[in-house]
């Protein structure tokens, strides 16, 4: 397992929206970059989160980290476990009162969820290599448009589905 950080939220050439997740400790430009298909609202969840913003009303994950704060509970980390046929599969760790709590989720929830706890993300070895693209298509620095260009042209070429196992 590798721990990541949300390098940010894209949109590919058929505006499916993209979480972009990233190793820690590895050098802009270097390593891979995991780009993880999710929806909309899971999309708009994260980017507030990320921001450091606040919605007028509470969102699903903000109610959902209301929630465990009432009982107790916290979130301790997110596992990105494996992907299959296309689907990446996730999941929650909680503390709670009465132990260690793992959940099944969608990446895109617990994401969203990990980013309002502060609780670290991880994702297998084999998840990056397999589903992984190169860094330097997505890190961006003062002279790197043409890898922005370049990026954009695979985002114009990818589906879902050429990340199935």
């Amino acid at each position: 397992m590798v721990q990541v950080r949300v390098l940010g939220v894209a949109l590919d050439a058929a505006g499916q929206h993209i979480v972009l997740l990233k190793p820690l400790l590895v050098e802009p430009g270097e390593g891979r970059v995991l780009p993880v298909w999710i929806g909309g609202q899971e999309a708009t969840s994260i980017l507030i989160a990320v921001e450091g913003q606040q919605a007028p009303r509470p969102l699903s994950h903000d109610l959902i980290t209301t929630l465990f704060a009432a009982v107790g509970a916290r979130v301790e980390r997110v596992d990105v476990t494996r992907i299959e046929e296309g689907t990446f599969y996730a999941e929650l760790t909680l503390a709670t009162p009465t132990g260690p709590q793992v959940l099944d989720s969608r990446p895109s929830d617990a994401i969203a969820l990990a980013l309002r706890a502060d609780a670290p993300i991880w994702v297998a070895d084999d998840v990056i290599d397999e589903a992984g693209i190169p860094a330097e298509m997505v890190d961006i620095g003062d002279d790197e448009a043409e890898k922005v260009d370049e990026f954009k042209r695979f985002l114009d070429d990818v589906d879902p589905e050429d990340f199935q196992g």
